[in-house]
């Protein structure tokens, strides 16, 4: 439904499931007392829960939290680093900065929409190989459709082993937090790309990024958040 309709929808109480704020009282959370219920949460325990409404076990929200600290880079040459200091020169405010730079974060080639691609194709792989499907089969399937695999191959690095990877893996050991069947997933690809390319393309930080919380139980929606 497009145009003026869908707007007509929302006329009057707006309507949500996330919660309310009760001035003087209290505030309302995906249905439990903000003040009360999280008093004592971890931030980022509360982050995860208002996006998928359920609660991880501490080591899964260490794996999480090391992700963003690994993936936590200065570097200026980064598009969307460059473009938040290029703001910050410019006078505008670290919030202007701080969205420009997310924006940025958004392209086709680096950010959201490798993840998202990467991510909506393990989902769908690992129903299809589940079902009894050959996996190389899918990849040249893939392939066929879209002329790459989003998640293999970092577009500065493309054969190296993104430095990333091998400190997720060993955090997520430390923590007890094994791999799921979407990063086993994940690893096959990359042999079955070498196998079919006739060369190594190793995965970049994309594909862990999103086929470890995939093996959490979110969705692909909610990965992206």
């Amino acid at each position: 439904m497009n145009g003026p309709d869908t707007l007509k929808q929302y006329e009057g109480p707006l309507r949500t499931k996330m919660g309310a704020c009760f001035p003087g009282k209290r505030a309302v959370f995906r249905g439990q007392d903000l003040h009360s219920t999280f008093r004592n949460a971890n931030w980022f325990d509360f982050c995860v829960y208002s996006i998928t409404g359920r609660h991880l076990t501490e080591p899964e929200l260490n794996v999480l939290q090391g992700i963003w600290v690994y993936t936590s880079y200065p570097d200026v040459r980064l598009w969307n680093n460059r473009v938040a200091s290029l703001a910050a020169s410019a006078r505008s405010t670290g919030a202007q900065g701080l969205a420009a730079g997310i924006a940025c974060s958004e392209a086709a080639i680096f950010g959201k929409q490798p993840d998202m691609a990467i991510c909506d194709f393990l989902f769908r792989a690992q129903k299809r190989v589940a079902a009894g499907e050959c996996l190389e089969d899918l990849i040249r399937e893939e392939m066929k459709n879209h002329k790459v695999i989003m998640g293999y191959g970092r577009p500065m690095a493309a054969v190296y082993v993104d430095e990333r990877i091998p400190v997720t893996f060993e955090l997520m050991k430390s923590e007890g937090v094994e791999m799921g069947p979407h990063m086993l997933l994940a690893l096959e690809i990359e042999k079955q790309l070498e196998k079919i390319l006739g060369r190594p393309l190793p995965m970049a930080y994309s594909t862990p990024v999103t086929a470890i919380p995939l093996d959490m139980g979110f969705s692909v929606r909610e990965v992206y958040l």
